[in-house]
């Protein structure tokens, strides 16, 4: 695959990666990208059911209603998706784990340490890749290397928000009631899909995380949390 230049379309979703389940939810607000190819619904990261993994989520597109909107929705192969890790507390990117398209597969390159940083990429052509067929919705399909797991295609969107409720309250129509339990309040986004790029990765290929961020901020005492990478996903389209 030829080395190409990519500029970043949208900056990225920040998260400190410990062992639970964290999102940082982003659906159609960077106006500048809302409703394209490079738009990033959410991004997940969270330990693997085995707990020396890592497993990396990026969500795009959403939301997708289901049948043929999301049936037709594709990946974009002009738009790269980079996760970004870094291990060293200084939230500049020391390995990056990339996905483009081209044809009808997903080919993912890394953990591999960056050409370069920040908005612009090249892509790690200097690794390997592991390609995997993008998945359907009838027909899903898995790809291992080196102990990593990769999916690409359309997914259920997991993220839950009552945006209904979210109005009357930013309104104040509703105060001070408040949000309702979970029980009772009516998920936005239930049966809406997007279109999703997820890596479990070995910890081991990742290297040893940094002290957590809210740590080294002095929020809480030495050793009061677990080391934790930070990880963030851009998308960045070929220029």
């Amino acid at each position: 695959m030829k080395k190409t230049k990519l500029l970043a379309a949208i900056g990225g979703l920040g998260l400190a990666v410990l062992a639970v389940f964290l999102i940082a939810a982003d659906h159609i607000d960077a106006p500048a990208v809302a409703g394209t190819t490079s738009d990033i619904a959410d991004l997940y990261a969270f330990e693997g059911d085995n707990p020396n993994n890592t497993v990396l989520i990026a969500t795009l597109q959403g939301p997708l209603e289901p049948g043929n909107v999301t049936n037709n929705a594709q990946f974009d192969e002009d738009v790269l998706v980079e996760f970004n890790i870094d291990r060293t507390g200084d939230f500049v990117e020391d390995l990056v784990i990339q996905a483009i398209k081209r044809g009808d597969s997903m080919y993912f390159f890394g953990p591999v340490g960056p050409t370069q940083t920040g908005l612009s990429s090249i892509v790690e052509t200097s690794v390997a890749p592991v390609a995997v067929k993008i998945s359907t919705s009838a027909d899903v399909q898995t790809a291992t290397s080196n102990g990593m797991t990769f999916f690409a295609g359309p997914r259920r969107d997991a993220f839950f928000f009552d945006f209904n409720r979210f109005n009357m309250v930013a309104s104040g129509s509703v105060a001070p009631e408040g949000f309702l339990p979970p029980g009772q309040a009516d998920d936005f986004f239930d049966n809406l899909n997007v279109l999703a790029i997820v890596v479990e990765v070995p910890n081991s290929l990742l290297g040893t995380a940094p002290t957590h961020v809210a740590v080294a901020a002095g929020l809480f005492p030495p050793g009061a949390l677990p080391n934790a990478y930070n990880v963030w996903v851009s998308t960045k389209r070929k220029q």
